[in-house]
């Protein structure tokens, strides 16, 4: 009954009425959506913002007293962006003629400053002061930015609300954990007394907050993104549907996306929130509530809010009450929805991939082995069905295809020039190292490794502090004897780089943890002699402790100096060395770029070419590449550094091209632990042995000493990134097992079939295919405000 009471409700809500919503939809050439909620789908990201801010204003237009809730973090950067860039521009060209496209006729601009502005979320404790809490996001984005009045703004500033005593919450939780527990046992101290009685104030001034919500008739426009388990606002899976404003604790999924936020996932899971709930939301029935998402990422959390009847494990699907309820998603996230796939099969010309796509689909859907696929199993399946000439051969086909795939990763490379590159450091390692390791060993061929950023963002305070400190002892003990030769701060902390990388491994070998520190604490000497331009050693023990001073009164999460920033990302430097040091490759052909748009913003800079392409540019002509391997994002969302450093190598090898003929050249694009090729899209698969599995994860913990704690993990698990790599190799093998049966592979007459235990999808492409991609997201990335 339910199920058949929210299809008719759904039916009705795709009569769009918006001029905006419409004037996208017509755009997009999509039909309405059948979908629980409706949604419009756009390109890339940078649009999404653009629908989201001109729906924004036109609702502003009818309501210039309205009451708004307006989220954080990223994902709302180009709505920002664009919202700005309207205001700005109303009354010139640009303004009019980007209003008039997009069906917004109004001619007399919005004025904002009468809304009244309801801050969604926050960390709980966290100072308002701090640059990371969302209360100094709303304050600098929107009621600066949007030049809203303060005086019309309900926000949670942790420091202001009350707790017993009148005390701050340092004093009250000292630690700045809170025990919710203590909302339903007996306290055993008197702290505990104390924290016990400012959790009921908390929840009190929750109380107050939410009536306050709807003394004003409740939210009138909501806008949120979709969480990594699903939730919007803090409203994490399985809240309550009827959920009200509150101190909450959060889930791993929440705790891991957020570790970014609070520096690291040792505070993210110890930090509570306080948010508005998912009644909050709904309460107003003529609420415009709105979620934008972009991202293959996402894809799945897309399908289950909007295909599903509301449900407390899909939080966002309780919006389908609300009759103004809309998604705004990217093609990249709405790829699993039911009307993308039907579109996919049914209005687009028949091919091959489309046939491997419906024949893996059916494998997995009814879970059954290709081999054991009868005609009628094919014929019974909607898409399969379509498949042109469908007989009973056809999954043999699909069979051999995939095959050759297998045998073309298998393939021998010989006398070739390998530019492997990565935005961050592990990325190559995480997405293609058994393929390398194919072909490092073989004497005839080169290579080079380019990490294109710092990736200072992954290294901890902490672990800063800590290897500083080591490092002090070591010195005080007299065992970093570099320092003591004479031409060391001159000139001496250049060399002998790829001597510390020996040692470092040397240590490894030997199982010598203490000696593998000692060369970590080696390589930190050098970096800060470079950084700081150290004259002797009583100055390495002044700036030392400067920067151990700087760290420890830092908050987590807080941005670094310059060259602190410097200093993790040399760290992370020496990290990568150690990694393809291991397969014999010198330090000297192991590059860091340190592409200046990189800079631990929470809206990072566009590529420029002088600063950015330049630098790759000379880095092709000097090496001169048969391979160059990258991360393939073709939508341009999630980590966005992928998608800006994918632009500015596409840049550069454009540039090559006009320089020499790039006939020659592939293009190898992989994808990682952020984001997984569907094995149609790829063109080359790699058996992945259980033996290269454990190399890859010795390897990781050995030579990534600042990320072994997994400080800032995967949402998808709670632990080291090498091990999710690994999990996607076994998932994506099962896969194929599926289609090709397990006898395939243990059965193989070939020895490396035999031993797969995963596989790893590459796509391989010419560079007129490569820059005809890029150029395509390039083309819809165009017109992006900064």
């Amino acid at each position: 009954m339910t199920s058949a009471n929210s299809l008719k409700s759904s039916q009705a809500k795709t009569v769009f009425t918006s001029s905006v919503e419409k004037a996208f939809l017509n755009a997009s050439g999509l039909p309405n959506p059948s979908t629980q909620i409706p949604y419009i789908c756009v390109d890339n990201f940078p649009k999404l913002g653009l629908l989201t801010s001109l729906r924004f204003l036109e609702w502003v237009t009818e309501n210039p007293m309205g009451v708004i809730s307006l989220p954080t973090g990223k994902t709302p950067e180009f709505f920002i962006k664009w919202t700005k860039f309207l205001l700005e521009n109303w009354d010139n060209d640009s303004g009019r003629a980007l209003k008039s496209q997009y069906g917004f006729n109004l001619k007399q601009r919005p004025n904002l400053k009468n809304l009244q502005f309801i801050q969604i979320d926050e960390f709980y404790p966290i100072s308002s002061k701090q640059k990371n809490s969302f209360y100094d996001y709303v304050l600098n984005y929107y009621i600066k930015g949007f030049d809203l009045d303060l005086n019309n703004a309900l926000l949670i500033n942790c420091d202001q609300i009350p707790l017993v005593d009148g005390k701050h919450f340092n004093e009250i939780f000292p630690d700045l954990r809170v025990d919710l527990s203590l909302r339903y046992r007996e306290c055993r101290s008197k702290i505990e007394e104390k924290q016990q009685k400012s959790i009921f104030m908390i929840d009190s001034w929750c109380s107050d907050y939410e009536q306050k919500i709807r003394d004003k008739g409740g939210i009138g426009f909501f806008l949120g993104g979709l969480g990594p388990d699903g939730h919007i606002a803090f409203n994490v899976k399985g809240s309550d549907i009827h959920s009200t404003t509150r101190l909450t604790e959060t889930n791993f999924e929440t705790q891991a996306v957020a570790a970014s936020d609070l520096g690291g996932i040792e505070i993210s899971k110890n930090r509570l929130v306080i948010t508005i709930g998912l009644e909050t939301i709904s309460y107003n029935p003529d609420s415009v509530a709105i979620i934008i998402v972009a991202g293959e990422a996402k894809a799945r959390m897309v399908k289950d809010a909007l295909e599903n009847p509301i449900c407390n494990l899909y939080p966002a699907t309780t919006l389908s009450k609300l009759s103004n309820s809309r998604f705004y998603v990217t093609s990249g996230a709405a790829v699993q929805l039911n009307d993308t796939i039907d579109r996919y099969f049914k209005t687009q010309p028949w091919s091959s991939a489309k046939t491997e796509h419906a024949i893996i689909n059916l494998c997995k859907k009814i879970d059954k082995y290709g081999h054991n696929l009868t005609i009628d199993d094919l014929n019974q399946n909607e898409h399969c069905k379509l498949i042109p000439n469908l007989t009973g051969d056809t999954v043999k086909l699909v069979c051999d295809s995939i095959e050759k795939k297998i045998f073309r990763g298998m393939q021998s490379e010989k006398n070739q020039v390998f530019l492997h590159t990565g935005p961050h450091h592990d990325d190559i390692m995480l997405g293609i190292l058994p393929f390398i390791t194919n072909h490092i060993r073989i004497q005839s061929n080169k290579f080079h490794f380019t990490v294109l950023t710092s990736g200072f963002t992954a290294v901890t305070n902490k672990f800063v502090i800590d290897i500083l400190n080591e490092t002090k002892e070591l010195l005080d003990i007299n065992t970093i004897q570099m320092v003591n030769y004479p031409d060391f701060f001159e000139k001496g902390y250049k060399y002998k780089f790829d001597k510390d990388v020996y040692h470092y491994l040397t240590k490894v070998a030997a199982g010598d943890y203490s000696q593998r520190r000692r060369g970590v604490c080696h390589r930190i000497v050098r970096a800060l002699v470079d950084i700081y331009a150290i004259q002797n050693k009583k100055q390495l023990y002044q700036v030392i402790d400067s920067v151990l001073q700087t760290l420890m009164n830092s908050y987590n999460g807080e941005k670094n100096p310059p060259q602190v920033q410097r200093l993790k990302g040399m760290i992370r430097e020496f990290e990568e060395e150690l990694v393809w040091a291991h397969y014999g490759v010198q330090v000297q052909n192991v590059h860091h770029a340190r592409l200046g748009f990189y800079k631990g913003d929470i809206f990072t800079e566009q590529p420029e070419t002088e600063r950015d392409v330049e630098p790759i540019l000379n880095m092709l002509r000097e090496i001169n590449p048969t391979v160059v391997s990258l991360t393939f994002d073709p939508e341009g969302s999630g980590p966005d550094t992928h998608y800006k450093v994918l632009q500015a190598i596409a840049e550069a090898i454009r540039l090559w091209s006009l320089e020499k003929d790039l006939t020659g050249l592939r293009i190898w694009g992989y994808r990682n632990v952020w984001y997984r090729f569907n094995p149609v899209e790829a063109n080359i698969i790699y058996p992945v042995s259980l033996e290269t599995m454990a190399s890859m994860n010795e390897s990781f913990s050995a030579c990534y000493v600042s990320q072994v704690e997994a400080s800032f993990p995967s949402y998808e698990l709670n632990g080291k990134f090498s091990a999710l790599a690994q999990k996607i190799w076994v998932d994506q093998l099962q896969d194929i097992q599926l289609l090709m049966g397990k006898n395939y592979f243990y059965q193989n007459s070939h020895p490396q079939i035999r031993a797969s235990h995963g596989l790893l999808y590459v796509k391989e492409m010419t560079v007129d295919e490569f820059l005809s991609s890029a150029q395509q997201l390039k083309k819809s990335m165009e017109g992006m405000v900064e």
